[in-house]
């Protein structure tokens, strides 16, 4: 796909997220509304578009299990990589570390890149799996290190039962459950009944645009100061929106031997943004609550420029 078709796939994205800028910017509408427009996609819209789909597909087809490797291969290498500076650089809590771990290897799926891969492929489908092993292994990894040190209010109990709790946040969330859900009725061949599957796609549709909108809401509320980005802030978007979809790219194709659209689903999803939910889990246990803000909006917009390079290098 030639620079000029990857833009133009691009304005739909960028249609909605800069509504967002302008209106909040204007204060046409309150940018405090990104967080109910937020709510909406990640808590119901997204999860019925994930269940429906999910139910519909093809599995087998779905879990390419030597992507899926690769990619976690990937991840595994770019988690040593961030893990290691952080100590370099003298950060001796795990728990600083662990977040700027989620902050160079997480990506947005719900917010970002469901909407990117809907608007460039016409489906999501290619971000399931990934959107598993990083809910369930990732986050799972970052939450129980975050819980294990946590202090004050809501710690008590043993390493156990803070560890029960890390599992617990982990594997309720809306997404997660609509992905399970879809699964092993697919497995099952449970019949859903189609006004059940027609509503799911219904409110799937508003999943991206949505999404997208919260996330602009946001960033004009709080504004973007370029001139005061640190360097470790740097850093941290440079290997998110570069590094990591180089090592993926690497890992998958020259180690695993994936090719085709799957490399391409695999290097898109790896160039995505810094998800919202390190801030969340910043300020949840009180732990680099400004760097986990300047992240993620700054990588949003990054990545927001990258992504027709990225599709235009890696498209077979």
């Amino acid at each position: 796909m030639g620079g000029a078709a990857a833009l133009e796939k691009l304005i739909p994205v960028v249609l909605a997220f800069g509504a967002g800028v302008f209106l909040a910017r204007r204060k046409v509408v309150p940018a405090e509304a990104s967080k109910a427009f937020a709510d909406y996609a990640f808590l119901f819209a997204v999860p019925c578009y994930l269940f429906g789909n999910i139910y519909a597909a093809h599995l087998s087809a779905l879990f390419d299990w030597r992507a899926i490797g690769g990619y976690a291969a990937a991840a595994a290498l770019a988690v040593a990589a961030v893990a290691a500076a952080s100590a370099a650089a003298g950060l001796r809590d795990p728990r600083a570390v662990a977040l700027r771990v989620m902050a160079g290897v997480q990506v947005n799926t719900a917010y970002f890149a469901v909407p990117v891969f809907i608007t460039f492929f016409g489906t999501a489908a290619p971000i399931f799996p990934v959107l598993l092993f990083q809910v369930c292994v990732l986050s799972l990894v970052v939450i129980a290190i975050m819980e294990l040190g946590r202090t004050g209010p809501g710690s008590g109990g043993g390493p156990a039962r803070r560890l029960g709790r890390a599992v617990s946040a982990s594997l309720v969330t809306p997404l997660v459950l609509a992905c399970n859900a879809g699964i092993l009725l697919n497995l099952l061949s449970v019949h859903v009944p189609e006004v059940v599957l027609d509503g799911a796609a219904f409110v799937g549709d508003s999943a991206s645009p949505v999404a997208l909108f919260a996330l602009g809401l946001h960033l004009g509320g709080i504004g973007l100061d370029i001139r005061g980005t640190t360097a470790e802030e740097l850093a941290l978007i440079g290997f998110k929106c570069v590094a990591f979809p180089l090592l993926a790219w690497a890992v998958c194709g020259a180690l695993f031997g994936v090719r085709g659209e799957w490399l391409t689903y695999l290097v898109l999803i790896a160039a995505m943004p810094t998800p919202q939910n390190l801030f969340i889990f910043a300020q949840r246990y009180d732990v680099g609550v400004n760097l986990s803000a300047a992240v993620v909006i700054k990588s949003s917009l990054v990545s927001l420029l990258l992504l027709p390079l990225w599709l235009q290098a890696v498209s077979p």
